[in-house]
């Protein structure tokens, strides 16, 4: 369940949707996360995926995204500042 901000250093509480903004992500599978096949063979087996949900509150999103680093988890990234077209 998400409580606050994903930012480590914002102490704001999740409080509504309409707020911020969320972000979904699949968790990595790993060599437990597996469950047998219904109605197969008892050795066939698949990995099951988990998503986990991480939210960003209106003043980290506005500076701030989540990226996803396989074998680190979620991180907070800089936005890119927008680049100004050339004239």
């Amino acid at each position: 369940m998400i409580s606050k901000c994903a930012n480590p250093g914002c102490s704001a509480r999740f409080l509504y949707l309409h707020t911020g903004k969320l972000y979904r992500f699949e968790r990595e599978n790993r060599k437990d996360d597996t469950q047998p096949l219904l109605g197969f063979a008892p050795d066939a087996r698949r990995h099951t995926r988990s998503v986990e949900f991480f939210w960003l509150c209106e003043q980290c999103a506005s500076s701030l995204t989540l990226v996803y680093c396989r074998g680190v988890g979620v991180t907070t990234h800089p936005l890119r500042p927008l680049l100004k077209a050339a004239s």
